[in-house]
């Protein structure tokens, strides 16, 4: 019962953060996001795709693989996007 409980707790916090990262992977606009949130975020993600390994909890790995996936790709662009605008700054 538990089990089934984990899994629907993955699928549906893996779902909701989808549309924003699709939306921020089509548009490649991160303007809207915090670099600071987004690093903890990812390193946080990244921590629980660890424990999921540890303890071999499918819900807890496959979930948080998923969005590991997105959240470092989101995270790639947002540094991009910081470097680009420190680099227009200085050229100023």
């Amino acid at each position: 019962m538990f089990e089934i409980i984990g899994f629907l707790a993955a699928i549906l916090t893996t779902i909701s953060f989808l549309p924003q990262a699709v939306k921020i992977i089509k548009t490649k606009d991160t303007s809207s996001i915090s670099l600071t949130m987004y690093v903890i975020f990812t390193t946080g993600v990244l921590c629980w795709l660890v424990y999921g390994i540890h303890i071999l909890n499918w819900a807890v790995l496959l979930a948080n693989g998923v969005t590991a996936i997105f959240s470092i790709i989101i995270l790639t662009y947002k540094l991009i996007d910081v470097i680009n605008e420190r680099s227009s700054a200085k050229t100023k």
